[in-house]
Formats: C-alpha cells, structure tokens, sequence
C-alpha cells in the first residue's frame, strides 16, 4: 500500500522555510581558478610523471568546465583528436544527467598537447585517463576526486599563496574559475550553461556572482 509523501505536506515546507530564515547564511562558494592562476599552477608543477598527469589535469578540467567527479571519471575512450589537433571530449554522466547522455566539450591546442605528453608516458594500456602512480609506474584505476583537491591546493601552496586562499580552493574550483572568466570574456548565460552543463540558473549565478564583472565598465 502506497501512502502519501510527508515531505510534500504543507506543513513540513512552512517548517522548513522558518528554519532556513532564522538561520540566514550565505552558501560557502569555491574560490575560482582563473585563467591567471591555472597558467602558474601549470608552469609550477614539476618534471616528473605526476607533473604531467597534474599538468593534463589542471588544463583539461578548466576548459571542460567539470566537476571533479567528471574529470576523474573521464577514461581514454572518451577523448578523440580532431583534424587540428585539438580534443574532442565525452563528458559522461553527472549529477545533472541522470541517464547517462552525457556532453561533448572540446579543447585548446595546448590543453590537448598537455594531455598527449601525459599520455606518451602512461601508455595505451590504462583504462582510465587519468590514474594513480605507484613506484613511477601507471596503475590501471581510476583516481579518487579527493584527488583533484589535493593537487590543486598543492599547486597554491608551490606558488606561495597565503594559507587562507589555499584553504578556498577545492576540488570544483577549476568549474568556478572557468564559468568565471567566460563570463568576463562577455560569454551570455546561455552559452556559459552549455559549456559547462548547467540545468539551474540559480547554480551557475552562484559561481558567477564573485566574478569580476563591471556591468558599468
């Protein structure tokens, strides 16, 4: 026997909404990395095997406006290389596809480079695009998304940053700085949601409200 939902009752919802005003607080937002801080980040990371992966990583996930559960869910079948050079790239399934369609992003030249000289040193064998590294070899899994968090607060921290920006950096900061600087470049709403697969006006105003947009200017 099916019985009614009580979430749905009245009441609840006058509930709920007196709590959510006698608590007034602002939703902690993601500081943004924006194209000034990506290209540091990328110069700074070190010639190593993790160098390149994290170099990939940093560029990759800024141009295809991902969450971090995207760009560690991304595998090697997912990329193809177009006539010029650069990728074209199957975003698959997210919070916000729950079938699955997934979307196509596509790429800069220099992000796809970046990936190919990942890619030279992993070799053909892996699964998934990105993957840990053990004892300077590639293991065929894939990596966790507090992963891209780690790397993105350690590249802050190699370029010196002060310990209260690093702390605002986190994993879907490289969404939030992206979408930002589309907005800057004068981007509409419309385009900056395809780009990065938006479904909610109110989210994508969220990553853009800190942007450094005079509409005056």
């Amino acid at each position: 026997m099916r019985l009614p939902d009580p979430t749905y009752d009245e009441d609840i919802n006058l509930a709920l909404r007196r709590v959510r005003r006698a608590k007034l607080a602002r939703p902690k937002q993601a500081k943004g990395l924006t194209r000034d801080y990506l290209d540091r980040f990328i110069r700074g990371e070190p010639d190593t095997p993790w160098g390149l992966r994290n170099r990939a990583m940093l560029a990759l996930g800024y141009e295809l406006l991902s969450r971090r559960s995207e760009l560690v869910a991304l595998r090697t079948e997912d990329i193809k290389t177009s006539n010029d050079g650069t990728l074209r790239v199957l975003v698959r399934r997210s919070k916000s596809d729950p079938f699955g369609m997934g979307r196509l992003a596509f790429t800069s030249l220099r992000t796809a480079e970046l990936v190919q000289s990942w890619l030279d040193w992993r070799g053909p064998d892996i699964e998934w695009l990105f993957c840990p590294i053990y004892q300077d070899k590639p293991i065929n899994r894939d990596l966790s998304t507090t992963t891209v968090k780690r790397m993105i607060k350690a590249a802050a921290r190699r370029e010196g940053l002060e310990a209260k920006i690093v702390d605002e950096f986190s994993g879907h900061s490289l969404r939030v700085g992206a979408a930002q600087d589309l907005l800057r470049m004068g981007h509409d709403t419309a385009a900056i949601m395809r780009a990065g697969g938006w479904k909610s006006v109110n989210i994508l105003a969220r990553y853009l409200e800190k942007a450094e947009h005079n509409v005056w200017a």
